[in-house]
């Protein structure tokens, strides 16, 4: 028997309600099993079935290992959980920001653990921040399904307050009004703009949360005012549709903090593995605004794909000649690639984020293939 998935309390309902044998097998992922205790101990059909973190009491957990489950608990020493069914929201990694500032969050604990010279060597360690990784990508291969995904990539650098923060928050929007989930490197600078203006939209509310933010520009002088402004704009806006806005990013860059502007927040311990899965859930194109080393790399990375495909791929569409002409010259290495394989019909190089949208909404109303 395949082993299925329960990862919220209603699936665990759910499987209640069954027949003696429906749990053979069964992964119970992240779950408060005291809630359900007098159920649980009322079956004993729990051959293979394997219970990953959450909660559990004493007396259920020998019920279980007795009728034939496997338990993993959570290492209370790692801020965050080993075994998320579910992507992160803002609240959860920001915890405690505006009471006991940013160095008290799980987000900055969650980093400090992963750099530890103690557990730099650790196997148990490893296999802790392997197992945290593989949950996100399982939540988030489910959060994407069946959508329309356009990714954002850009520099970190970038401030608020200036134009080109602007156009990239304008950028956003522009592709989550028009249906599409906005994805991004998950940081500070455009990845930021382009989550914010996906989740709100082109709107007077938008206006008003570039106006804000503006008053800290730069999360280099200050984390704490940088992220307490973007709270204080993000708790006043609970957006309808939970898929406009998705960010990406990854502990490896601890002193980039992450944005809270997603809808949701994939965050990893790997930044190999989440730059690969980055990449790869955007299915309608990618949009390159300017950035340094890591944009690059991200470029090149996706190129690859590309390259080595069957048959052309989405877009990807490079924001600003003079930039990727002559500040960093990856244009003519991109051209010389793509004359030789199907890359050449994904390449795209422009000068203004509306001639971006302009190609990305094209690839989003073409019919899926």
């Amino acid at each position: 028997m395949n082993p299925h998935e329960v990862e919220t309390l209603l699936a665990l309902d759910r499987l209640l309600e069954q027949p003696v044998g429906h749990f053979h097998h069964a992964r119970l992922q992240g779950l408060d099993l005291t809630t359900r205790e007098s159920d649980l101990l009322r079956r004993n059909d729990f051959e293979g079935v394997v219970v990953l973190g959450g909660v559990i009491g004493p007396k259920l957990e020998e019920h279980l290992r007795r009728h034939g489950a496997v338990i993993f608990h959570d290492d209370p020493s790692l801020p965050v959980s080993s075994f998320r069914p579910a992507l992160y929201d803002y609240t959860e990694l920001y915890e405690g920001l505006l009471a006991r500032g940013y160095e008290n969050t799980p987000d900055a604990r969650a980093y400090h653990w992963s750099r530890d010279a103690r557990s730099a060597h650790d196997a148990y360690a490893t296999l802790q921040r392997a197992m945290h990784d593989d949950g996100i990508t399982d939540a988030l291969q489910e959060w994407v399904h069946g959508r329309r995904v356009v990714g954002v990539m850009g520099g970190h650098a970038l401030r608020r307050g200036t134009p080109e923060f602007e156009d990239a928050a304008r950028l956003g929007a522009r592709l989550a009004d028009a249906g599409v989930t906005v994805v991004t490197g998950g940081g500070p600078g455009a990845m930021e703009a382009a989550n914010l203006g996906a989740l709100l939209g082109d709107s007077k509310e938008l206006q008003q949360a570039l106006i804000d933010l503006a008053d800290e520009p730069d999360f280099a002088q200050s984390i704490d005012g940088w992220a307490s402004t973007a709270w204080k704009v993000r708790e006043r806006h609970v957006p309808t549709d939970t898929h406009r806005s998705l960010g990406v990013p990854t502990w490896f860059y601890g002193h980039e903090p992450p944005n809270l502007f997603g809808s949701a927040i994939a965050k990893y311990f790997s930044n190999a593995l989440r730059e690969d899965i980055l990449l790869a859930i955007c299915n309608a194109g990618i949009v390159v605004l300017a950035g340094a080393a890591g944009t690059v790399q991200e470029i090149f990375q996706v190129t690859t794909r590309l390259y080595y495909g069957t048959e052309p791929g989405p877009p990807l569409v490079l924001v600003g000649r003079e930039q990727w002409t002559r500040t960093i010259p990856v244009w003519p290495a991109l051209q010389a690639l793509g004359a030789k394989s199907p890359l050449g019909d994904s390449l795209h190089l422009v000068d203004t984020i509306d001639e971006a949208q302009a190609i990305m909404l094209d690839q989003a109303r073409s019919p899926r293939t």
